[in-house]
């Protein structure tokens, strides 16, 4: 196949690819890492003998993911034991086809939750539809432990009750308006006090355009709680709090239309990770309710 065809084929993937890697990182700008990996690497392979250049695709993609949330977390993460008995799976397409609506930024908090083996898992079979077997050789276990995988996750996801749901974004919210009252006010020690040490700040290519003008943000991640901090001590005035898709955050919006999202990970009540969104079309898919 030759490299236009197959810059063609990967470009028809691209939005399928992102949304997986997205939900699978819980990150926009690792997702478009991992679907920017999947494309070197796809540019660098013999695809001669590939019959489904699609699942080779979500394949590499989910491979990636994978590598990058167990990165992430290996300083954390128990291995998952399998106690190797088989657990029926139950999904029906109307649940599934729930399920991948409800996933969303406020399902992202469930989904950190997960072993890495697990959110792919789950991602990728009750998402989008992924078999066992082709689950199977991403996670490097048997088709019945990647299904043993999906089960987990999904009872997790399921298993957090709507009170359990609205106490984690009630205290989500509290964490986010803590930290825009320390960054207009100021407060440097307050604004270090709800930032993870590891923080990691992230925008979008339309995000990192928009602040690379005034000199903001001009590198694609930053990281430490310092640094973050020091980056919105005494600003943010023009934000405004939201709930964006259902995930406390913040917006900055002009003549009422929506110019970035600030979109907040919180975990063990630090913020751990903040990411700016500013591309239209992002912005267009996003639900987004003003806060008072």
């Amino acid at each position: 196949m030759d490299s236009e065809l197959l810059a063609e084929r990967f470009e028809a993937d691209r939005a399928r690819l992102q949304a997986a890697a997205y939900r699978m990182l819980g990150s926009a700008s690792e997702a478009d890492d991992a679907v920017q990996e999947a494309w070197l690497r796809l540019s660098r392979a013999d695809t001669s003998e590939v019959e489904n250049l699609s699942g080779w695709l979500t394949t590499v993609v989910a491979r990636v993911c994978l590598d990058m949330l167990r990165s992430r977390r290996s300083r954390r993460e128990e291995p998952l034991e399998l106690d190797g008995e088989a657990i029926p799976d139950a999904a029906n397409p109307e649940r599934e086809a729930m399920l991948a609506e409800s996933v969303g930024l406020a399902m992202l908090a469930v989904l950190q939750r997960l072993a890495p083996a697990e959110r792919v898992a789950f991602v990728l079979h009750d998402v989008f539809g992924v078999s066992f077997e082709e689950i199977a050789g991403i996670v490097d276990r048997s088709p019945v432990a990647a299904r043993q995988l999906a089960s987990r996750g999904r009872r997790r996801v399921q298993g957090a009750s709507e009170d359990g749901r609205a106490a984690d974004e009630a205290r989500h919210q509290e964490i986010v308006e803590a930290f825009f009252r320390a960054s207009r006010g100021g407060d440097f020690q307050a604004l270090l006090a709800v930032l993870d040490p590891n923080v990691a700040l992230r925008g979008d290519e339309a995000a990192l355009r928009m602040s690379g003008r005034s000199g903001w943000l001009t590198t694609p991640e930053l990281r430490g709680a310092q640094a973050v901090a020091e980056k919105f001590n005494g600003g943010a005035h023009a934000a405004q709090l939201a709930l964006i898709d259902g995930a406390p955050g913040a917006v900055w919006a002009t003549k009422g239309a929506p110019r970035m999202v600030f979109a907040f990970a919180v975990r063990d009540g630090k913020v751990v990770e903040i990411t700016l969104l500013a591309d239209p079309e992002r912005l267009s898919m996003m639900e987004i309710e003003l806060l008072p």
